[in-house]
Protein backbone atom coordinates (compact mmCIF):
# COMPACT_ATOMS: atom_id res chain seq x y z
CA UNK A 1 0.00 0.00 0.00
CA UNK A 2 3.14 2.38 0.92
CA UNK A 3 4.46 1.71 -2.45
CA UNK A 4 1.16 2.74 -4.39
CA UNK A 5 0.94 5.82 -1.73
CA UNK A 6 4.09 7.15 -3.32
CA UNK A 7 3.87 5.86 -6.62
CA UNK A 8 0.70 8.37 -6.88
CA UNK A 9 2.59 11.07 -4.79
CA UNK A 10 5.31 10.75 -7.63
CA UNK A 11 2.86 11.29 -10.72
CA UNK A 12 1.23 13.97 -8.91
CA UNK A 13 4.16 15.77 -8.57
CA UNK A 14 5.63 15.14 -11.99
CA UNK A 15 2.23 15.92 -13.90
CA UNK A 16 1.15 18.97 -11.90
CA UNK A 17 3.66 20.64 -13.65
CA UNK A 18 3.29 19.84 -17.11
CA UNK A 19 -0.52 19.54 -16.93
CA UNK A 20 0.18 23.45 -16.15
CA UNK A 21 1.90 24.22 -19.08
CA UNK A 22 -0.17 22.41 -21.05
CA UNK A 23 -2.97 24.56 -19.90
CA UNK A 24 -0.99 27.86 -19.94
CA UNK A 25 0.35 27.31 -23.91
CA UNK A 26 -3.05 25.75 -25.37
CA UNK A 27 -5.82 26.51 -22.76
CA UNK A 28 -4.96 30.36 -22.52
CA UNK A 29 -4.58 33.68 -25.22
CA UNK A 30 -0.92 34.81 -25.54
CA UNK A 31 -0.25 38.25 -26.99
CA UNK A 32 2.98 39.86 -28.05
CA UNK A 33 3.02 43.17 -28.51
CA UNK A 34 5.15 46.04 -29.74
CA UNK A 35 6.03 49.25 -28.00
CA UNK A 36 5.07 52.35 -29.32
CA UNK A 37 7.94 54.83 -30.03
CA UNK A 38 7.97 58.90 -29.51
CA UNK A 39 4.96 60.40 -28.22
CA UNK A 40 3.49 63.75 -28.82
CA UNK A 41 4.30 65.92 -25.94
CA UNK A 42 2.50 68.57 -24.57
CA UNK A 43 4.81 71.61 -24.96
CA UNK A 44 2.66 73.26 -21.49
CA UNK A 45 2.94 70.32 -19.02
CA UNK A 46 6.32 68.36 -20.98
CA UNK A 47 3.81 65.47 -20.29
CA UNK A 48 2.37 62.90 -23.31
CA UNK A 49 -1.20 63.87 -24.82
CA UNK A 50 -3.75 61.63 -24.56
CA UNK A 51 -6.46 60.96 -27.27
CA UNK A 52 -9.61 58.77 -27.25
CA UNK A 53 -9.56 56.05 -29.29
CA UNK A 54 -11.99 52.95 -30.46
CA UNK A 55 -11.02 49.79 -31.25
CA UNK A 56 -11.86 45.46 -31.06
CA UNK A 57 -11.14 46.71 -27.35
CA UNK A 58 -13.83 49.34 -27.06
CA UNK A 59 -13.37 52.81 -26.25
CA UNK A 60 -10.63 54.19 -24.36
CA UNK A 61 -7.79 56.49 -23.59
CA UNK A 62 -4.19 56.32 -25.18
CA UNK A 63 -1.08 58.14 -25.62
CA UNK A 64 -1.12 60.10 -29.03
CA UNK A 65 2.45 59.23 -31.02
CA UNK A 66 3.62 61.17 -33.85
CA UNK A 67 3.67 59.44 -37.01
CA UNK A 68 6.35 59.60 -39.36
CA UNK A 69 5.98 62.54 -41.84
CA UNK A 70 5.38 62.67 -45.35
CA UNK A 71 7.95 63.40 -48.54
CA UNK A 72 8.08 64.27 -52.44
CA UNK A 73 11.20 62.50 -53.53
CA UNK A 74 12.28 60.61 -56.30
CA UNK A 75 13.26 56.55 -56.79
CA UNK A 76 15.54 54.85 -58.64
CA UNK A 77 13.65 54.81 -61.72
CA UNK A 78 13.40 58.49 -61.68
CA UNK A 79 9.93 58.35 -60.75
CA UNK A 80 7.94 60.86 -58.30
CA UNK A 81 8.19 59.45 -55.03
CA UNK A 82 5.91 60.51 -51.71
CA UNK A 83 4.37 58.97 -48.54
CA UNK A 84 1.89 56.87 -50.84
CA UNK A 85 4.52 54.25 -51.42
CA UNK A 86 3.62 53.19 -48.00
CA UNK A 87 0.30 53.89 -47.29
CA UNK A 88 -1.50 51.11 -45.81
CA UNK A 89 1.50 49.42 -45.48
CA UNK A 90 3.98 48.53 -42.86
CA UNK A 91 7.57 50.07 -43.61
CA UNK A 92 11.30 49.27 -42.68
CA UNK A 93 13.08 52.38 -43.11
CA UNK A 94 17.37 53.28 -43.22
CA UNK A 95 19.58 56.05 -44.46
CA UNK A 96 22.23 55.36 -46.41
CA UNK A 97 24.29 56.98 -49.29
CA UNK A 98 25.79 54.47 -52.54
CA UNK A 99 29.63 55.52 -52.28
CA UNK A 100 29.50 54.98 -48.23
CA UNK A 101 32.40 52.16 -47.28
CA UNK A 102 31.74 51.49 -44.11
CA UNK A 103 28.51 50.14 -42.42
CA UNK A 104 26.04 50.49 -45.97
CA UNK A 105 26.72 47.32 -47.64
CA UNK A 106 26.46 45.03 -44.05
CA UNK A 107 23.30 46.78 -43.49
CA UNK A 108 21.99 46.97 -46.80
CA UNK A 109 22.64 43.56 -47.44
CA UNK A 110 21.29 41.99 -44.12
CA UNK A 111 18.04 44.20 -45.10
CA UNK A 112 18.06 41.92 -48.47
CA UNK A 113 18.12 38.94 -46.82
CA UNK A 114 15.05 40.65 -44.74
CA UNK A 115 13.36 41.85 -48.26
CA UNK A 116 13.92 38.41 -49.51
CA UNK A 117 11.90 36.44 -46.03
CA UNK A 118 9.22 38.53 -47.16
CA UNK A 119 8.92 39.16 -50.47
CA UNK A 120 5.52 37.67 -50.71
CA UNK A 121 4.13 40.40 -48.30
CA UNK A 122 2.03 43.25 -50.33
CA UNK A 123 1.39 44.89 -47.32
CA UNK A 124 5.28 45.55 -46.29
CA UNK A 125 8.01 47.81 -48.21
CA UNK A 126 11.66 48.72 -47.59
CA UNK A 127 12.45 52.92 -48.13
CA UNK A 128 16.09 53.85 -47.94
CA UNK A 129 17.09 57.59 -48.21
CA UNK A 130 20.43 58.80 -49.19
CA UNK A 131 21.87 61.31 -47.37
CA UNK A 132 23.86 62.08 -50.68
CA UNK A 133 21.44 63.52 -52.90
CA UNK A 134 24.13 65.27 -55.14
CA UNK A 135 25.59 62.29 -55.83
CA UNK A 136 23.13 59.55 -55.52
CA UNK A 137 21.31 60.11 -58.32
CA UNK A 138 18.68 57.32 -59.98
CA UNK A 139 21.27 55.84 -62.15
CA UNK A 140 23.08 55.55 -59.17
CA UNK A 141 20.48 54.57 -57.26
CA UNK A 142 19.63 51.78 -59.90
CA UNK A 143 22.93 50.18 -59.87
CA UNK A 144 22.82 50.00 -56.22
CA UNK A 145 19.50 48.41 -55.87
CA UNK A 146 20.99 45.81 -58.58
CA UNK A 147 23.88 45.33 -56.34
CA UNK A 148 21.54 44.77 -53.19
CA UNK A 149 19.07 42.51 -55.64
CA UNK A 150 16.08 45.10 -54.81
CA UNK A 151 13.21 44.31 -55.78
CA UNK A 152 10.89 46.40 -57.80
CA UNK A 153 8.23 47.72 -55.76
CA UNK A 154 9.22 46.13 -53.22
CA UNK A 155 12.11 48.09 -51.96
CA UNK A 156 12.45 52.01 -53.12
CA UNK A 157 15.70 53.82 -52.99
CA UNK A 158 15.28 57.73 -52.77
CA UNK A 159 17.19 60.55 -54.03
CA UNK A 160 15.96 64.41 -54.25
CA UNK A 161 16.31 67.46 -51.91
CA UNK A 162 18.40 67.38 -49.08
CA UNK A 163 17.12 69.84 -46.65
CA UNK A 164 13.90 67.36 -46.72
CA UNK A 165 15.67 64.02 -46.05
CA UNK A 166 17.77 65.10 -43.58
CA UNK A 167 14.79 66.81 -42.05
CA UNK A 168 12.84 63.59 -42.23
CA UNK A 169 15.91 61.54 -41.13
CA UNK A 170 16.31 63.73 -38.29
CA UNK A 171 12.77 64.39 -37.05
CA UNK A 172 10.30 61.80 -38.41
CA UNK A 173 12.46 58.46 -37.52
CA UNK A 174 14.57 60.30 -34.93
CA UNK A 175 17.94 59.11 -36.25
CA UNK A 176 21.44 61.58 -36.83
CA UNK A 177 21.48 62.66 -40.32
CA UNK A 178 24.90 65.07 -40.63
CA UNK A 179 26.89 66.22 -43.55
CA UNK A 180 30.41 67.45 -42.41
CA UNK A 181 30.85 69.20 -45.56
CA UNK A 182 34.13 67.55 -45.36
CA UNK A 183 35.37 68.13 -49.65
CA UNK A 184 38.95 65.78 -48.95
CA UNK A 185 39.34 62.47 -47.67
CA UNK A 186 36.74 59.28 -47.33
CA UNK A 187 33.12 59.86 -48.40
CA UNK A 188 32.56 58.27 -45.17
CA UNK A 189 34.15 61.05 -43.61
CA UNK A 190 31.27 63.48 -44.87
CA UNK A 191 28.08 62.22 -44.12
CA UNK A 192 27.58 60.76 -40.65
CA UNK A 193 24.05 58.36 -40.41
CA UNK A 194 22.81 55.96 -38.39
CA UNK A 195 23.19 52.01 -38.54
CA UNK A 196 19.85 51.89 -37.67
CA UNK A 197 16.11 50.32 -39.00
CA UNK A 198 13.38 51.43 -38.23
CA UNK A 199 10.18 49.44 -38.20
CA UNK A 200 7.18 51.30 -38.78
CA UNK A 201 3.07 50.35 -38.71
CA UNK A 202 0.57 50.87 -40.96
CA UNK A 203 -0.66 54.07 -39.44
CA UNK A 204 2.89 55.52 -39.47
CA UNK A 205 3.89 55.29 -35.77
CA UNK A 206 7.33 54.16 -35.14
CA UNK A 207 7.64 50.57 -33.41
CA UNK A 208 10.92 49.64 -33.48
CA UNK A 209 14.47 50.27 -34.06
CA UNK A 210 17.24 47.65 -34.91
CA UNK A 211 20.84 47.43 -35.22
CA UNK A 212 21.44 47.08 -39.47
CA UNK A 213 24.62 45.57 -38.83
CA UNK A 214 23.94 42.98 -36.23
CA UNK A 215 22.76 39.28 -36.97
CA UNK A 216 20.68 39.27 -33.67
CA UNK A 217 19.01 42.47 -34.01
CA UNK A 218 18.27 41.22 -37.61
CA UNK A 219 16.49 38.45 -36.62
CA UNK A 220 14.84 40.54 -33.83
CA UNK A 221 13.39 42.77 -37.03
CA UNK A 222 12.06 39.60 -39.19
CA UNK A 223 10.40 38.18 -35.69
CA UNK A 224 9.05 41.72 -35.23
CA UNK A 225 7.40 41.86 -38.35
CA UNK A 226 6.19 38.73 -38.02
CA UNK A 227 3.91 40.42 -34.55
CA UNK A 228 3.04 43.19 -36.88
CA UNK A 229 1.41 41.53 -39.49
CA UNK A 230 0.02 39.08 -37.14
CA UNK A 231 -1.71 41.83 -35.10
CA UNK A 232 -3.10 42.94 -38.28
CA UNK A 233 -4.84 39.50 -38.63
CA UNK A 234 -5.98 39.29 -35.84
CA UNK A 235 -7.83 42.91 -36.24
CA UNK A 236 -9.17 41.72 -39.71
Amino acid sequence: MASFRKAGILFFVLMVPALSYIIYRFGTTNYYTLPRFIPVIDSTTNEPVMHKVTDQFGERTDTLFRKVPGFKLTDQDGKPATEALRKGKIHVANFFFTRCGTICPKMNTNLSRVQDIFKDRNDLVFLSFSVDPINDKPAELTAYAKRMHALPGKWYFLTGDKAQIYNLGQHGYFLPVVDHGVSYGSPDETFIHSEKLVLVDKEGIIRGFYDGTDKKDIERLTLEIRVLIDGYNKQA
